[in-house]
């Protein structure tokens, strides 16, 4: 028997994808307070962006792709097949995350905020990747 422990691999971040990348990663970015990775915030067409907290941890990365087929969640019978949690610390900071996510082009699908034991909202970004803000 080996006392070598375990390699544990480690989530380095969550990679979305979008056909405008930096308009994709302005969005997070701007939601979210997050900077771009050195070399990143270079305006110039770029596949692939990484976003990090501004302590250097990476978050979120953006890729690429041609074509990105449109999520109609919450709609009867479509998945959200995976979406991002944002947390808001009281009820009055969840309206004020509405206004942001809205100003900054994030489309509404979902709002739960009369549900007395979670209240929440669901939103698209630019892209269409699913995510909620609730109080936490």
């Amino acid at each position: 028997m080996s006392d070598e422990q375990p390699v544990v691999p480690q989530l380095l971040h969550t990679v979305l994808d979008a056909t405008d990348v930096r308009g994709e990663a302005e969005f997070w970015r701007q939601l979210l307070g997050l900077v771009y990775r050195p070399g990143d915030e270079v305006e110039q067409a770029q596949d692939w962006l990484v976003l990090t907290h501004p302590d250097g941890r990476r978050c979120l990365a953006i890729q690429e792709v041609e074509q990105l087929p449109g999520s109609r969640w919450p709609e009867p019978g479509q998945p959200s097949v995976s979406h991002l949690d944002i947390t808001v610390p009281a009820r009055a900071a969840l309206d004020a995350a509405d206004a942001r996510v809205l100003a900054l082009g994030g489309e509404p699908r979902l709002d739960r905020t009369d549900d007395p034991d979670e209240p929440l909202r669901a939103y698209a970004s630019p892209a269409g990747h699913v995510f909620c803000v609730f109080v936490a």
